[in-house]
């Protein structure tokens, strides 16, 4: 089965060739044309999908990538570059995707209708832009020059569906490696994606780069169906429409974005036979395109929850498997230490003078009341808090630095928060999350470990629960030298509890990895933690062995009250 999956993708581009073949031989000579402008439109879509769809990012200039290739793809034609139109297609792209680095750097800052309106008023600069300067050979009439083996129409027609074909594939085969993982991660999760190690600028950068260069590919074939590149082929309100299209057709998924694209060629070819004015289309777009937003969903998107609900139907989280335990490890020598460590907000006092020692082998629990200042401390250690003052070493090294570069050091945290992305499978997240090559076996058998779905489920049909699993996993497949757990156990029944912390205190034995706990559940604090640090209104009010500390008097009346532990 998995050997069919694998060569899927090219038994479906295989069946795309012959069907385009096909149409380029039996479709009239405008439909023809339709036709190409319809491949044009799926690759522009295919970038949309790459930057909006799936890395979250709002970009209301695609056709402006696609000017730029076209200007390439012109100017090489007037220069007689050597290689001919498939080589220009070629730098097209790669021109393109410089210039959507460049458009995409103000996303390292900018979200939502802030990037938008930077992104459409590109648009709406590069539309005047190139009315004033013209593209290469238009003010001369020098067409240009199609492959020798495409000059004519039907045959160009078969030439767009191949590079249509193979921008499929790329898109396809990067979505299931590094860059399409982290695109994914980054648009549910900024914090997510720097806390596993992965450069939240190279990932929005990349996708940027990537949506750019396949707009820079569809202005490159627009010009050689239409022969001149004009201004009018590339203007703002075309890219709003496009985007807007995106969104409704789901265009992050391969076929949506050729359904879109047939939308975009035969809406306004039917308003044209009605004798209704084509702009009426981009209301029509705009219409659609409000409706998939109000509906929190998009045509895409509905096809294919209703594919893996028929294609099955198993319960969306598994119990704890029931696997043979593994002798503890004694604790060795501290691994990370925290050293007067002190965070304030104006005058508020959220940590003063906190010392933590996680040692090897070892899970130091953290437990105190709402308040207390245990999230702020892992923020702090994890690098998301920056301004504090005290020292955290990891190794007897100081540990400084962006959240991404502690994380590459072997510090990794998890998050209350969902912080798993719906749109991957567990195992495709949980192989990103580890940032190592894993055997099938290695990431099965964790899975099971902790009673998590099999590798090949998709997110969005893994319960809240089991996603924190899920998250957990990824990061112990990572190998770290310490893992900051922020109650890793929310979301699953109670009588669960009890049954992970049976899991979670083999970890160190079994994945050689220490462990700081933050959780609530005194049963598990139990359970899994023979050392505690307890925290109360931002200062250590005990720390020692279990049973000391959850006997302090002080400890009773600030945290626990005396008849929690009855």
């Amino acid at each position: 089965m998995r050997l069919a999956e694998r060569f899927l993708p090219f038994a479906v581009a295989a069946a795309a060739v012959a069907v385009g073949y096909g149409l380029s031989v039996g479709l009239a000579g405008y439909f023809v044309y339709l036709g190409v402008s319809a491949v044009v439109a799926a690759i522009a879509l295919l970038g949309l999908g790459v930057v909006t769809g799936t890395a979250g990012m709002v970009s209301l200039c695609q056709l402006t990538f696609g000017a730029v290739g076209a200007f390439v793809v012109s100017a090489c034609n007037v220069a007689g570059v050597p290689g001919g139109f498939v080589a220009w297609l070629v730098l097209g792209g790669l021109a393109a995707a410089v210039a959507g680095v460049l458009v995409g750097l103000p996303a390292l800052r900018l979200r939502g209708i802030t990037l938008a309106v930077v992104t459409l008023g590109l648009a709406a600069a590069a539309d005047l832009t190139l009315v004033q300067i013209q593209f290469p050979g238009a003010t001369e009439g020098l067409p240009v020059e199609r492959p020798e083996a495409f000059s004519d129409d039907r045959s160009y027609f078969f030439f767009a569906v191949l590079v249509l074909v193979a921008c499929g594939l790329l898109v396809h085969s990067l979505r299931r490696g590094r860059w399409g993982s982290s695109w994914h991660l980054v648009a549910f999760s900024e914090r997510g994606t720097a806390a596993v190690g992965a450069g939240v600028r190279t990932s929005k950068l990349t996708a940027f780069a990537v949506s750019a260069a396949l707009g820079g590919v569809s202005g490159g074939l627009l010009t050689g169906q239409v022969g001149l590149a004009f201004p009018a082929s590339f203007t703002a309100i075309q890219s709003l429409a496009l985007y807007v299209l995106a969104v409704m057709s789901g265009a992050h998924l391969i076929d949506m974005a050729v359904f879109g694209a047939l939308l975009w060629v035969a809406v306004p070819e039917l308003l044209k036979r009605w004798g209704v004015p084509q702009d009426w289309g981009f209301v029509i777009f705009g219409v659609l395109g409000i409706q998939a937003l109000a509906g929190r969903g998009n045509l895409g998107t509905a096809v294919r929850d209703l594919f893996h609900r028929r294609r099955s139907r198993g319960p969306a989280g598994v119990g704890l498997s029931d696997i043979a335990d593994v002798e503890p490890l004694p604790p060795g020598e501290p691994v990370l230490e925290v050293r007067g460590l002190s965070v304030h907000f104006g005058h508020v006092k959220a940590l003063s003078e906190v010392d933590v020692v996680v040692p090897e082998h070892g899970i130091l629990g953290v437990i105190g009341p709402n308040g207390a200042g245990k999230s702020t401390l892992v923020d702090v250690v994890s690098g998301f808090l920056p301004r504090a003052t005290g020292t955290v070493t990891l190794d007897g090294r100081p540990l400084t630095g962006s959240p991404t570069r502690r994380a590459r050091r072997g510090l990794r945290r998890t998050f209350q928060q969902d912080r798993v992305p719906p749109g991957l499978t567990v195992g495709a997240y949980v192989r990103f999350v580890a940032r190592r090559r894993l055997p099938g076996t290695e990431v099965a058998g964790a899975l099971e470990f902790f009673g998590c779905p099999p590798a090949r489920t998709p997110l969005s049909r893994v319960d809240a629960g089991a996603r924190r699993l899920v998250e957990v996993v990824g990061h112990l497949l990572a190998r770290p030298r310490v893992l900051l757990l922020d109650e890793p156990a929310a979301g699953l029944p109670h009588e669960e509890h009890v049954a992970f912390g049976r899991r979670l205190r083999q970890v160190p034995a079994r994945f050689g990895v220490s462990v700081l706990l933050i959780e609530h559940d005194l049963d598990l604090v139990r359970s899994v933690c023979d050392r505690l640090t307890v925290l109360d209104f931002g200062e250590v009010l005990a720390s020692g062995p279990q049973a000391d500390v959850l006997a302090d008097p002080a400890v009773l009346k600030a945290y626990m009250g005396e008849t929690e532990l009855l």
